[in-house]
């Protein structure tokens, strides 16, 4: 078991250790982390370089400009690692310096403003040498500073700082102890890491979607982002004034009927909103809960399936959402422009079905009203009723009556619409059976999934499809991590 040590024990041993040495350079909170560095003592062996260029212009002077004016950024984080890195390669050689193993800590931070209008968050990185001479690693993280008071969080920050550079230190083979001492002697509700990239000769092997999906079931994190190329990114920064549609599922696997779900709450938000179709940024949500069908996690399913979606050109959210509010809270967050979400029939009776709350009265209502507070648009999908052999919009929906004018309201506010064009072939479609099926290799399974869907399960093997050759997966790491 990993023995979590305290934040002075973590920066005096990095202290006494004169192999590992460099610079930190901290824009915006203050130099919270060389801080911790320089109050334990023995600083000269571990600090060749601390500094702040507070000021824009200093900052600019130094790293350069920022096209989009932000700086608080991945991108002024990475400029202030590389030009670090440069200066300390170019001046630190010689004799003296042959058994250093050198590092650069970087980070650009702003803390809850006077009048609380404003969040504390920072980007927080370092570069650094595994051993000595050898090649350059880099981790990268972002943090919400959640505290509601400056101070705290700019005490937090230097924590968190002196934990990433002795994760670096001490930790770099074990990425399972390298995220969880992330986290010591921090109070999860001070803080919120949200984005983790570990790149390098260190972390050979290791998937930063595994590392998202990490974060997310330790807690640490609400949700993650990755773009259509796997690459793992922040979520304000793929979401951020734009207009975006959503679907919530568990892609296992994507199929016909969740393309034609997206197919048409695009199509409508469209014309709804006067929006060019190819200005909307779709994105595919799967929570934790809709993950796994049991404890622990298949890690590899996990990737599988947002391998697929990827592939088909989407971008993912992973999250721990298990009700639909938290995913629109956590979407306004990132402040995009309108959000709309493409729900099945179905998931609107669950949503508003009172046998469903330990508490209807005020649960079903603080729920329901929790998932319109920001403006969301939903469009719902219909369901094919078997019994009655009906096809039932959201219009048809048979509720309670106690519930029935809540309903009607959101109806006359336009914030539900139905899905007016799709597909009737696709309510054949249900995800348990195709499984099955795909398991069986039954004949007509592939025409219930988009081309690209079938090309994957069966050059991957996926969702136990009966292969007959051995497929070489690419390495990852998924055992190394306790989920």
């Amino acid at each position: 078991m990993r023995e979590s040590y305290t934040i002075n024990y973590k920066a005096l041993k990095i202290n006494l250790d004169h192999n590992f040495y460099g610079t930190f350079a901290e824009i915006g909170a203050g130099q919270e982390v060389a801080r911790n560095f320089f109050k334990v003592g023995g600083a000269s062996g571990t600090i060749a370089k601390a500094m702040s260029a507070y000021d824009m212009k200093f900052s600019d002077a130094i790293y350069g400009e920022e096209s989009d004016g932000r700086y608080v950024s991945q991108s002024r984080l990475e400029k202030m690692l590389d030009h670090e890195w440069a200066l300390i390669m170019e001046r630190l050689q010689g004799e003296k310096y042959e058994t250093k193993r050198y590092f650069v800590f970087a980070n650009t931070v702003t803390t809850i403003n006077y009048t609380k209008t404003s969040e504390g968050h920072g980007w927080l990185g370092v570069r650094f040498q595994a051993r000595e001479n050898g090649p350059v690693n880099t981790v990268i993280l972002h943090v919400r500073l959640l505290d509601s008071d400056a101070t705290l969080q700019q005490s937090v920050l230097g924590d968190l700082g002196v934990n990433l550079v002795f994760a670096c230190y001490q930790y770099s083979a074990d990425p399972n102890q390298f995220v969880d001492s992330l986290m010591d002697n921090l109070p999860k509700n001070s803080l919120e890491i949200d984005l983790l990239s570990m790149v390098g000769e260190a972390f050979e092997g290791l998937d930063n979607r595994l590392l998202a999906l990490v974060l997310v079931t330790k807690g640490y994190s609400k949700a993650a982002c990755f773009l259509p190329t796997g690459e793992v990114v922040h979520s304000k920064d793929l979401i951020y004034k734009k207009d975006i549609c959503v679907l919530r599922a568990r892609f296992k696997p994507f199929t016909n009927l969740n393309q034609d779900m997206i197919s048409g709450a695009q199509s409508q938000f469209s014309k709804d909103f006067d929006i060019d179709l190819s200005k909307i940024l779709t994105l595919c949500e799967m929570t934790l809960n809709n993950l796994a069908d049991s404890s622990p996690i298949d890690i590899q399913d996990f990737l599988d399936r947002t391998d697929i979606i990827c592939k088909l050109g989407f971008p993912v959210i992973v999250s721990n959402f298990a009700e639909h509010h938290e995913l629109t809270d956590f979407l306004k967050s990132c402040k995009p422009n309108r959000i709309s979400i493409a729900l099945g029939v179905m998931n609107l009776v669950h949503i508003l079905n009172p046998n469903n709350y330990k508490n209807p009265t005020s649960e079903l209502l603080q729920n329901f009203g929790k998932l319109f507070a920001h403006n969301v648009r939903i469009y719902a999908y219909p369901y094919h009723n078997l019994e009655k052999n009906k096809i039932w919009k959201a219009t048809d929906i048979e509720l309670p009556l106690a519930i029935q004018g809540l309903f009607r309201f959101v109806l006359d506010a336009n914030q539900i619409s139905d899905i007016e064009v799709f597909n009737s072939k696709n309510f054949e479609i249900i995800s348990s059976d195709l499984i099955a099926e795909i398991q069986n290799n039954t004949q007509g399974w592939e025409a219930k999934v988009p081309p690209i869907v079938v090309e994957l399960i069966k050059e991957k093997c996926l969702f136990d499809y009966p292969c007959d050759i051995t497929i070489k997966r690419k390495k990852t790491k998924p055992n190394l991590f306790q989920i």
